[in-house]
């Protein structure tokens, strides 16, 4: 640990140091937002891309399709009308996705930050730690949201917007429960891909072992599958899968990280004891 610094520095010049490190982001924040907001037809492209039907996964499944002969494969053109039926509801939703999209921008700015704050509390080996985790943690959350944009939304989409109980009822998707499913979903998932980052905290904290995960596999599998079930709008088992399957294997990921860790503290500790004994 850098004592050195920590002894010099009293309590109100930490929060000093934090301040100015929080007015940064916030700026930073604000700068990315506001240029989210300007680029307002480039945002809401991405945003609605899933709902066309010449998207990159719907291209894909009728090329699919094709090339193993199996027309039904192929989603085909669909159409669907979005509505507003509050007044201020469309400025507010370009708002707050301007500002959801600011974060996101300036997200590893604010990690870096976040880092340069605790890094002096840090020994030199835990510094190399929390830069790995920190990658790894950007890297699954990304992951996760990549995910839920390019298949498991589109894929609730198409069944939902389509489905009908009669051709009388014709589908017309609210502007605001399009958006805030698709953000929503894509929070959630990048969540649970930290599945593995915060199995290794708890493993330093001494709260769970890879033994222990190993044990309840079966138990975590069903947990994993009424989990994807619950963040999943649609109930066909091929969308179920597509959460299920990749949450768990990053619960095995989190049993081999679990591995690792406890070879290096058994490492560590053999090193020491050959040093005690050296000096005896």
């Amino acid at each position: 640990m850098n004592q050195n610094n920590e002894d010099k520095m009293t309590f109100w010049e930490h929060v000093d140091v934090f301040r100015k490190g929080f007015v940064k982001c916030l700026i930073v924040w604000a700068v990315c937002a506001i240029g989210a907001f300007c680029f307002k037809d480039f945002l809401f492209s991405i945003l609605f891309a899933p709902s066309q039907s010449d998207f990159i996964l719907y291209r894909g499944m009728c090329r699919l399709a094709e090339w193993i002969g199996i027309s039904s494969l192929c989603p085909g053109d669909f159409d669907v009308q979005f509505i507003n039926i509050e007044l201020a509801s469309q400025f507010m939703i370009h708002l707050e996705v301007a500002l959801i999209a600011g974060i996101i921008v300036a997200f590893p700015y604010l990690i870096i930050q976040l880092y340069g704050f605790v890094a002096p509390a840090l020994y030199e080996q835990e510094r190399k730690y929390s830069i790995s985790l920190i990658f790894w943690g950007m890297v699954l959350f990304f992951m996760g949201v990549a995910l839920n944009y390019f298949i498991i939304f589109p894929f609730a989409f198409r069944f939902l917007s389509t489905y009908q109980v009669q051709e009388a009822v014709v589908n017309q998707i609210a502007l605001k429960s399009y958006i805030s499913t698709l953000l929503v979903l894509s929070l959630l998932l990048g969540i649970l891909f930290e599945i593995p980052i915060v199995a290794y905290f708890l493993g330093k904290l001494g709260i769970i072992t890879a033994d222990q995960l190993q044990h309840y596999r079966k138990h975590a599998f069903v947990v994993l599958c009424i989990l994807a079930a619950i963040i999943t709008p649609t109930a066909d088992i091929f969308t179920l899968l597509l959460v299920t399957v990749p949450l768990y294997l990053l619960f095995e990921l989190s049993i081999v990280v679990l591995r690792h860790q406890q070879k290096d503290k058994l490492g560590r500790g053999t090193v020491s004891n050959d040093r005690r004994m050296t000096l005896d």
